[in-house]
């Protein structure tokens, strides 16, 4: 529709200015002396949204980081639509690897890069455009209701407590969420399901103190070649994960299901060249986008122990630690998954060490139907943006808090995605398209119109 290109058109490097306000508060929940900047990037958001034409904004305090929530109700009797975003991000490291300053946005190609330029600043805040344009324009549908967290990235420990106590404020028809990717840039998809999570951290401790390895070695167990050893053990040669129970609970995808899901392009030898492997790995049986889509792994997320600094130093270390996180499918609960783990891993360990398993965060999976108001307005609107329908994919990645939502609030979750794998998310130098940033842009008042139409049908 030619309103919405013309007000983009009209206003793409003043959205592009405010989002580089927003990507350059280094929002990063995990690290404690970033605790001001998260009050920062709630108070950008707060703004952000008054401006944009809300009825009211406010940041409610949580015992973590703080939530914003804002609204515009136009008519009760009208559907309400509720965007989910967060304005957290992941830790920079390792910063050297950066070719630009992580919080300092550069375009280079096409991209913006940045930390958080995809997840999740960029793409919530095509949000934030998206409704502006529809109010300036007096093209708004229906209600809308914005909850943007801080907590993403670390589990949104506050926002479930949050939900909890506010449900009627959050009362809402749908929730969007545009913190997914697309197949690529040519192919649109949108996610229909997401991998649950557990994450846990392990401790291996020995010797009370570092101990010389010339007076010692031999003589007294290695925590860090006694933890590499148990993790090796967590999986067979068929690539399963040997934790006992832990495919107990699996929901197996039919071959009806498997079919539909093969019809997605994929070219094998394009994905190991974008990552410069050789050969894939994984659980035998299945194809690479069915490894990540619809089956559970495990996977340790860093290790460490004894003296990394420069030279050498001849110790045997008294402990060594590692965190593990295990991307979990339909069915699978992730506090039983993380008790299992930590059974299991305690089973292992030898008589020279003890073991110490700690639970981090987690969160259950998430399936949405294709057959939804949500789901066929998500079709339309991509298909008249793309020319070309969008395929229907189950993703890898994990957001534990789109299975509360439907847990606490009754509601479900479209989840509608404009980033790609080559955004390189939660790793040096991310980046995200700008063409995915405007198209999304053009995208979300489309969903809008069609929501409106498609939920009318199901009420008449």
């Amino acid at each position: 529709m030619s309103y919405i290109t013309d007000y983009i058109e009209g206003n793409k490097q003043r959205f592009l200015d405010e989002l580089f306000g927003l990507i350059k508060i280094p929002s990063i929940s995990s690290q404690t002396e970033h605790k001001p900047d998260m009050r920062k990037a709630a108070e950008y958001w707060k703004k952000t949204i008054l401006d944009a034409g809300a009825d009211k904004a406010e940041i409610f305090e949580t015992k973590g980081n703080p939530i914003v929530y804002g609204e515009k109700i136009i008519d009760s009797a009208l559907p309400t639509v509720l965007v989910y975003g967060h304005y957290d991000v992941m830790p920079v490291d390792p910063v050297e690897q950066w070719l630009s300053s992580p919080f300092e946005p550069e375009v280079r190609d096409g991209k913006i890069y940045a930390r958080g330029a995809d997840d999740d600043k960029g793409q919530s805040f095509i949000h934030a455009k998206a409704f502006e344009l529809m109010v300036k324009t007096g093209t708004l549908p229906c209600n809308v209701k914005f909850m943007i967290e801080g907590e993403e990235e670390i589990g949104s420990g506050s926002l479930k407590i949050w939900c909890a106590d506010n449900k009627d404020l959050l009362k809402s028809d749908v929730i969007i969420v545009s913190d997914t990717g697309m197949i690529a840039e040519n192919i649109p998809s949108i996610t229909t399901g997401l991998r649950g999570i557990s994450c846990v951290e392990v401790e291996v401790s020995g010797p009370s103190h570092d101990l010389h390895s010339g007076l010692y070695g031999g003589a007294v167990a290695n925590p860090v070649n006694i933890l590499c050893k148990m993790i090796a053990s967590l999986h067979d040669e068929n690539g399963k994960v040997k934790v006992k129970g832990f495919y107990d609970d699996v929901a197996e995808v039919g071959d009806d299901e498997r079919r539909e899901l093969a019809k997605a392009p994929f070219s094998l030898d394009e994905y190991k060249k974008s990552i410069n492997i050789n050969e894939v790995w994984g659980e035998t049986g299945y194809t690479t986008t069915e490894r990540t889509g619809i089956r559970p792994a495990l996977d340790v997320n860093g290790i460490w122990g004894g003296y990394t600094g420069e030279g050498s130093k001849t110790i045997i270390p008294a402990k060594a630690s590692a965190k593990i996180s295990m991307r979990l499918v339909p069915n699978q609960d992730y506090v039983k998954i993380a008790e299992l783990f930590q059974s299991h891993f305690e089973s292992l360990a030898p008589a020279h060490v003890t073991v110490k398993v700690t639970p981090l965060h987690g969160g259950q999976g998430y399936v949405s139907p294709i057959d939804s108001p949500e789901y066929q307005a998500a079709y339309k609107a991509v298909s008249e943006t793309f020319g070309v329908a969008p395929v229907p994919f189950r993703s890898g990645g994990s957001i534990p808090i789109i299975s509360t939502f439907e847990q606490i609030l009754g509601v479900k979750s479209i989840l509608l995605g404009f980033g790609l794998e080559s955004d390189a998310i939660h790793s040096p130098n991310e980046n995200f398209p700008l063409s995915n940033f405007y198209r999304g842009i053009e995208i979300v008042p489309l969903f809008y119109k069609y929501f409106v139409e498609e939920y009318s049908k199901k009420q008449s």
